[in-house]
């Protein structure tokens, strides 16, 4: 069951070569309903690929209805006894189901959320009801395409002091969050059939996200030293896009070096290709210098650089900007009138008025010292708890701890038995999509109390063994 060959060289993804050869062994009913598929890393190691190759494409599968995920029974294939299901093809959306928010609180070790217990919510309210009081007739009509022009401001004020980045707020656009960013892009700069390079493991939506779009997705490694240049150079020379995150890689956590990026920085310029800059994370450093952003040392003017203030505020809000290139600055406001008209203006005033007061460097001062003694304190009940049994790699910032769990059950099953227990880690290996980034556990620390971190990794620990 399940004997092909891939090919490495194609045009399509290795992992929607895999869906679709599966999916062509369930049309021909060489595999039957009900059946049970091949684990993924048992799938990964015959095809030699790595695990996340083989989970993208049971997703891939998943998403269209053609296997069913049933918890320790594994993948199975859909339909009745005896039915033949006919060939689906594929189509940008075919991704996994995106599993339902709610208001609840948010579940110990989830990722990518700031300490919500800690935002002033009370000076928020009061900048808020002062921008409604403040609205005239003509800001009820709606808002500027690229964003509320004192917020597209404060943004450049605040990336000139605090990330080197000199730019005009002609070049700012407000997004709706990194996602919002990324969808101009593609929509100005990717064409179907593009190269692009993605850091190998990275942020899964990105990759979902630039797929739609028709890109080749390559993905590129990353070591201690982040993107590994000569690697993507090699693999698509002419890359049109080059997606990275500098600072504090995602998942990883490491630093691109200073010399990676002045590498980088070359290969664009010599290429004629852009880089997209998520510089997510970067307020939140606990130690050593602060990092400059790779805008900062962009003289060929081939940088894209995006923000968001999902985590240095808060989530719900939906806000994020781009800043772009000067000569790009005309081609994204028409983009921006096409894909998103305006966001919500009172949001973008009151964002605007937070910092322009000062309140937003102040909050960020404050969380950056609560989030170091909240990740001290997780890292050092870990450690007591699980002892010899848990190896945590240091980052220099972030809001979240990768722990590794040495002849541990794989992760994705570790993040099975965490979520029985009320529990929300991310697995690490799903995030690799060519290079095997072995497992881990990736645990966010900003919602865990101090005085609550050792209790919390002892339910970890009882959770997972």
């Amino acid at each position: 069951m399940l004997d092909f060959t891939l090919d490495p060289a194609g045009s399509e993804p290795i992992f929607l070569q895999i869906a679709a050869r599966v999916r062509s062994a369930i049309a021909a009913g060489e595999i039957a309903p009900g059946a049970r598929l091949p684990s993924t890393r048992a799938l990964a190691a015959r095809l030699s690929v790595a695990r996340g190759t083989v989970d993208a494409a049971y997703a891939a599968l998943a998403g269209e209805g053609a296997v069913l995920t049933r918890g320790s029974i594994g993948t199975v294939v859909s339909g009745a006894v005896g039915a033949r299901p006919g060939p689906v093809g594929h189509t940008p959306f075919m991704f996994g189901a995106i599993p339902a928010s709610d208001a609840t609180p948010p579940l110990p070790f989830r990722v990518g959320l700031p300490a919500l217990d800690a935002f002033p919510q009370r000076l928020w309210s009061n900048l808020t009801t002062h921008a409604v009081r403040g609205f005239q007739a003509a800001d009820l009509a709606g808002s500027e395409t690229a964003g509320v022009l004192a917020l597209r401001q404060a943004v450049a004020s605040y990336l000139g002091a605090a990330r080197g980045i000199a730019c005009a707020p002609g070049q700012v656009l407000v997004t709706a969050g990194y996602q919002g960013a990324l969808t101009l892009v593609r929509h100005v700069l990717v064409r179907a059939g593009d190269p692009v390079w993605l850091e190998d493991p990275g942020y899964h939506l990105c990759r979902q996200a630039l797929e739609t779009a028709g890109a080749r997705v390559v993905p590129v490694r990353v070591d201690q030293d982040g993107l590994r240049v000569a690697a993507g150079v090699a693999a698509a020379p002419r890359a049109k896009l080059a997606v990275v995150t500098p600072t504090h890689h995602c998942p990883t956590g490491v630093a691109m070096s200073l010399p990676r990026r002045l590498e980088l920085l070359a290969w664009a310029a010599e290429a004629g290709s852009w880089i997209l800059e998520d510089d997510y994370d970067s307020e939140f450093r606990y130690s050593g210098r602060p990092l400059p952003s790779l805008k900062s040392l962009d003289r060929g003017e081939r940088v894209l650089y995006a923000g968001s203030f999902s985590k240095t505020l808060f989530p719900a809000l939906r806000l994020g900007y781009l800043v772009v290139p000067a000569e790009l600055a005309a081609a994204f406001l028409r983009a921006a009138r096409l894909t998103s008209l305006a966001l919500p203006a009172l949001e973008q005033t009151v964002a605007a008025a937070f910092m322009r007061k000062g309140h937003f460097t102040r909050h960020i001062r404050r969380m950056r010292h609560l989030y170091a003694d909240r990740r001290r304190a997780l890292a050092a009940a870990l450690q007591t708890v699980f002892g010899e049994r848990i190896r945590l790699e240091p980052a220099a910032g972030g809001l979240h701890l990768l722990a590794r769990f040495p002849g541990a059950a794989d992760d994705t099953e570790l993040v099975r038995r965490a979520a029985a227990a009320g529990l929300a880690p991310s697995a690490l290996s799903p995030l690799a999509l060519a290079h095997d980034c072995g497992h881990g556990l990736l645990l966010g620390f900003a919602n865990i109390a101090a005085e609550e971190a050792e209790a919390t990794a002892a339910r970890l620990a009882g959770a997972i063994g």
